[in-house]
């Protein structure tokens, strides 16, 4: 079922769906369907047992109470005086930040869930921009008619050999560098660095927040095809996750479409 948040003369409207795929035995992705706030979050938990999904869940939950408890703006701390989009881009990267604390908490005090990590990707509407952020290899997309785009390279190992080789992720793949290995995620390290922006949405976009169970399963090409064949966006969402299952479902798939409207 989609949620919507009106603001001026636009209406961001939210549709999530999220699988067990078809070889796990548990779920460690976590989706977060916005309430109260137009903050949508897809977490891809990894670690021992069930402490993946543990790890996806505390993030998850930190973000969103963070957000929450910072919704009626920062407290007025002379001489910064940070201007509302600053603002909400310093918020983001802490509401990471502290998700990446509280994880770590967690994991000292059950050694169950020592080494637990998580990738995280994240979307904050406001009136005129959004705010992304994301760790790992979960992606964020935005689909405008007839075009597909990457907004945040991953946080892999074959991405960090291609730029420093100056070759193309193909081409590192190609060379034995392994493609399905993350460099930076929450939980493993005291410090994390966030990767956020502000971007300006339009009328008709479609953003596409989705865990690698999605994207290691379909191309970008059929991803395209889904978003711009299908109008209804909760069936939106459940194709992609049911696109990916067709392919073999190798992972936990989670996508969350999120998509401007004329209000």
């Amino acid at each position: 079922m989609s949620t919507s948040f009106p603001f001026s003369g636009i209406r961001i409207r939210f549709a999530g769906e999220t699988d067990i795929g078809k070889t796990h035995d548990h779920n460690e992705d976590t989706l977060y369907m916005p309430e109260s706030l137009p903050l949508g979050i897809v977490a891809d938990g990894m670690g021992g047992h069930a402490s993946g999904e543990v790890a996806s869940r505390v993030t998850v939950e930190t973000m969103v109470k963070y957000f929450a408890e910072t919704a009626l703006g920062p407290a007025c701390v002379w001489p910064l005086r940070l201007d509302p989009l600053q603002a909400n881009l310093h918020r983001m990267k802490d509401a990471v930040s502290l998700a990446n604390l509280r994880v770590r908490e967690h994991a000292e005090k059950d050694p169950a869930c020592k080494n637990m990590g998580t990738t995280v990707v994240a979307i904050y509407f406001e009136d005129n921009y959004a705010v992304i952020a994301h760790i790992g290899d979960s992606r964020i997309y935005r689909y405008r008619p007839g075009m597909l785009e990457l907004l945040m390279e991953d946080h892999s190992f074959v991405n960090d050999m291609a730029r420093l080789k100056h070759i193309s992720a193909e081409e590192a793949a190609a060379s034995g560098t392994k493609t399905n290995v993350v460099s930076r995620v929450i939980g493993p390290n005291p410090d994390v660095y966030v990767d956020a922006t502000v971007i300006y949405p339009r009328v008709g976009d479609v953003f596409l927040l989705c865990s690698d169970g999605l994207n290691d399963m379909i191309s970008d090409a059929t991803i395209l095809e889904i978003m711009s064949s299908e109008k209804d966006l909760d069936e939106m969402a459940e194709k992609l996750v049911h696109a990916a299952n067709d392919a073999g479902g190798e992972d936990n798939i989670t996508a969350l479409c999120a998509r401007v409207e004329k209000d």
